[in-house]
């Protein structure tokens, strides 16, 4: 299969991890519950977040799509599911269930699976690493607000 192809596979994949995303969190940043949380000095505004994973998306995207032009792709698949689900539930646990703790442990985890997909595959797709780079640093952010939420609430 062809490198764009895999990319617009991997597009629709991501975008519609979002759209999941957003349904399950059931319009909970605009909610009492969120709102009236003590939250980072450091939180962006709402927009920032659209355009911050919108990016992320795109180039993970490239990144999946450069990655899986190897042959056995069985563990590659099995760490993008993973993905996907962390990616997905963290939505439902932190703003629909008010599951703090959980989210955090489900952004910890995520970032570790980043942080291994980043470094064990960066042989493999040489420059095109930095492209999952942008999921990396915003999952260390997203982790200091979930962080700074858990304590200081």
């Amino acid at each position: 299969m062809k490198f764009y192809v895999r990319l617009i596979i991997f597009l629709v994949i991501n975008f519609g991890a979002l759209y999941i995303g957003t349904i399950l969190m059931n319009d909970g940043p605009r909610t009492d519950w969120y709102t009236n949380l003590n939250q980072a000095p450091w939180t962006p505004p709402g927009w920032v977040f659209g355009f911050a994973w919108t990016t992320v998306m795109i180039c993970f995207s490239i990144f999946m799509a450069k990655l899986t032009e190897a042959k056995d792709n069985k563990l590659i698949l099995f760490l993008f599911a993973i993905q996907f689900i962390l990616n997905v539930s963290w939505n439902y646990v932190f703003f629909n269930q008010h599951n703090i703790s959980l989210g955090m442990v489900n952004l910890i985890v995520l970032l570790m699976l980043i942080v291994v997909m980043t470094f064990k595959y960066k042989p493999q797709v040489k420059i095109y690493y930095i492209f999952i780079l942008p999921y990396l640093i915003w999952l260390i952010v997203a982790n200091s607000l979930n962080g700074y939420i858990l304590f200081n609430n």
